[in-house]
């Protein structure tokens, strides 16, 4: 008996789920490490494990591709260290909300339809009540997330430029290792030993294995099955999914007003998707 292949909507949700409970893990372990060694550790992870698999082919490879594969690991490590350092100052489900305006932004841009500007509306009124909000809210911790939805945007045009240049896992694999790279000189000398600890190690790694390793392989296998403009609704589930995975691992509820918010944030970046596919144009993954 054969067994039936995973739903690629399976397979998105798996991704979903694992990339927020390992977000979740990371910031349980900021009392102990700091978020940029913790991303560090994270990129080492992924970086080992994607080059193992990929193997990429590096000669031959023209100044452009070179040119570009840097940027896009440097917009890799840029969006990761970002978004940890929300992380560390505002709730989980927030700093990903706030962080979804940036590709939500992009895919209304690239519509080139006026009327599109209606989700960019919802999402800024999602946004404005998270600042009406009667609590504290680290404008620190705000501006680090929208960073990291500005790396996100541009990670996206990156990550398509980047796949025509270099095939499958390979463009992938080497901006992980640019990104580990470059946040090296940040990571190391400010983990005051952490780095020795096999404990956080392992659960460094860990992470690694689920915001990166696992969230990239069941995208890779969903998108060959399903059309983009489905997988960037799914996608619009993040902020949902993050702040379930605060409630759970973290315990930090959030107000019913917050919720609102979150879930303005979500419709928008279904309406700007659902807009998009009817044009027939990839929505952005």
């Amino acid at each position: 008996m054969t067994r039936r292949p995973i739903s690629p909507i399976w397979l998105v949700l798996i991704g979903i789920a694992s990339v927020q409970l390992g977000a979740a893990v990371a910031k349980h372990l900021f009392g102990e490490i700091e978020p940029t060694a913790m991303v560090w550790l994270r990129l080492v992870t992924s970086s080992v494990v994607l080059l193992a698999w990929a193997r990429p082919q590096l000669r031959g490879r023209s100044r452009d591709d070179w040119l570009t594969v840097i940027a896009f690991g440097v917009t890799l490590g840029a969006m990761n260290w970002s978004i940890y350092q929300a992380f560390a100052r505002i709730p989980l489900g927030l700093a990903v909300t706030f962080e979804f305006t940036g590709p939500l932004l992009l895919a209304v841009v690239m519509s080139r339809r006026a009327r599109d500007l209606v989700w960019v509306a919802l999402a800024a009124l999602g946004v404005g009540l998270l600042g009406f909000e009667k609590t504290d809210l680290d404008l620190a911790g705000v501006g680090f997330a929208l960073a990291a939805g500005g790396a996100w945007a541009a990670y996206i045009l990156l990550s398509a430029r980047t796949g025509r240049r270099w095939p499958g896992l390979d463009g992938l694999a080497m901006a992980s290792l640019v990104a580990t790279v470059m946040l090296t000189p940040l990571a190391v000398p400010g983990a005051h030993g952490d780095l020795t600890d096999p404990r956080i190690l392992l659960l460094g790694a860990a992470v690694g294995l689920l915001s990166s390793v696992i969230p990239y392989s069941a995208e890779l296998m969903a998108l060959r099955s399903i059309r983009p403009g489905v997988f960037s609704i799914l996608m619009s589930l993040e902020p949902a999914a993050a702040a379930l995975a605060g409630i759970v691992v973290l315990q930090e509820f959030l107000t019913p007003f917050q919720w609102v918010a979150v879930a303005a944030v979500m419709v928008a970046s279904v309406g700007a998707t659902r807009s998009r596919d009817t044009l027939g144009e990839p929505a952005p993954d």
